[in-house]
């Protein structure tokens, strides 16, 4: 069987390497971090994707993870609760779909890989050189080797692709606003809740699943100006800039902001391609198609996809084009269907005027005593639990050799 590298070793990639392992594939991943990544925020689990999760025997392990969030509170500029709802919907949850922290959904993963996958930790790919039988590989410390096939499993800003297919500008769609999250001191006392401070155009929220002192800290605002990506001092004094003059809790969080590990600032973005892989090198999860945080959908993608390419991998027994187009059909429809839910959704995270906000919270409010609340509820739920199941996860066999 082949030796494949994947580059990233988070769910898509972590995932990836379990399965190719499965089908006898040699497996190295090279993971930038020094270790596997840790933290992270709430991350959900749906339909096609707890079935992997199940064939992985992760979903028991999954659940006993689960966040158990109760309930999300709206509050105004002095903190006032002006809504109420569950968490399951507002997090548009339903059945057996499972909010876990992604810090534990990829310990998981790393565990179930365990042995026959070689981890190159603290290292990446600076260049990819194809030949009719291998992929050399250049890496930014460790000496240059050659594989089979080379997976970018690496992400919205993935170095795979933009060695391989080119400028992320022309894949990378910013869908107009931003998101910030960071770990704070759980100074509210907050256990399995959510606090939602909605403003006109921007969005502050604070969260804590009952598992320490830390909370989490959320904000979403239209997308600002350029700023570089690399430099996060920049990106907290945007962030503070922004949100200056904010009420709640605003000022509060902005402070544990400059003390924050875990401080991330991105674009909310979708990654569309005409195709996921040029001759011996693939994309899988965010890499190939983010649908964005908005879409609550990237991480079951980034399962399905990766259980996906690597049982068509063994089908195609040796024949990677073979194995790659059938990727794509296999997976287009379903990365599609889910990238849909972000603009709709998006809507509803940041409000643009201050009616909007009145609206929704006197909709909150009414909603239990209303005739209609069941089909209320299934607009929200009904469209993410189709984009969920649009796909038929199948067994894959490996041919007999």
């Amino acid at each position: 069987m082949a030796n494949i590298l994947i580059s990233g070793a988070s769910v898509a990639g972590l995932t990836l390497a379990f399965w190719l392992r499965e089908h006898g594939f040699a497996v190295t991943v090279v993971e930038r971090a020094p270790s596997p990544r840790d933290g992270g925020y709430k991350i959900d689990i749906r339909g096609a994707a707890l079935d992997v999760a199940a064939r992985m025997g992760l979903l028991d392990e999954v659940r006993r993870h689960s966040t158990d969030m109760r309930v999300a509170r709206f509050v105004d500029a002095r903190g006032r609760q002006i809504g109420t709802m569950s968490a399951q919907l507002f997090g548009g949850r339903e059945g057996d779909d499972v909010e876990i922290m992604r810090g534990d959904l990829t310990r998981l993963l790393h565990t179930a890989a365990g042995g026959g996958v070689e981890y190159v930790f603290d290292d990446s790919i600076t260049a990819l050189r194809e030949t009719p039988e291998c992929v050399e590989v250049a890496f930014a410390k460790g000496p240059a080797r050659a594989f089979d096939l080379v997976v970018g499993a690496d992400g919205l800003h993935s170095t795979v692709r933009a060695l391989a297919f080119g400028e992320e500008s022309r894949f990378v769609h910013d869908l107009g606003h931003h998101i910030s999250i960071f770990t704070v001191p759980n100074h509210l006392g907050l256990d399995r809740t959510e606090m939602m401070y909605p403003a006109p155009g921007k969005s502050t929220g604070m969260y804590s699943t009952g598992r320490g002192d830390d909370a989490k800290a959320i904000f979403l605002f239209p997308s600002p100006v350029e700023y570089d990506r690399r430099d996060a001092v920049q990106q907290k004094k945007l962030l503070a800039d922004l949100f200056s003059g904010q009420g709640w809790e605003v000022p509060r969080l902005l402070d544990a902001m400059w003390d924050a590990p875990d401080f991330y600032l991105d674009s909310i973005s979708q990654v569309r391609m005409d195709r996921w892989s040029s001759g011996r090198v693939a994309l899988v999860g965010d890499a190939a198609y983010a649908a964005s945080p908005a879409s609550g959908q990237g991480t079951s993608l980034a399962l399905v996809g990766a259980y996906v390419l690597a049982g068509c991998l063994a089908e195609a027994a040796g024949d990677h084009a073979a194995g790659f187009a059938a990727y794509e059909r296999e997976m287009r429809h379903f990365a599609e269907e889910n990238q849909k839910l972000a603009a709709n959704n998006l809507k509803g995270m940041v409000l643009k005027s201050a009616a909007q906000i009145r609206f929704q919270m006197l909709m909150l409010r009414l909603m239990p005593h209303l005739p209609g609340k069941d089909r209320m509820i299934e607009r929200v739920t009904g469209p993410i639990r189709r984009a969920a199941t649009a796909i038929t996860i199948r067994d894959y066999r490996t041919p007999a050799s």
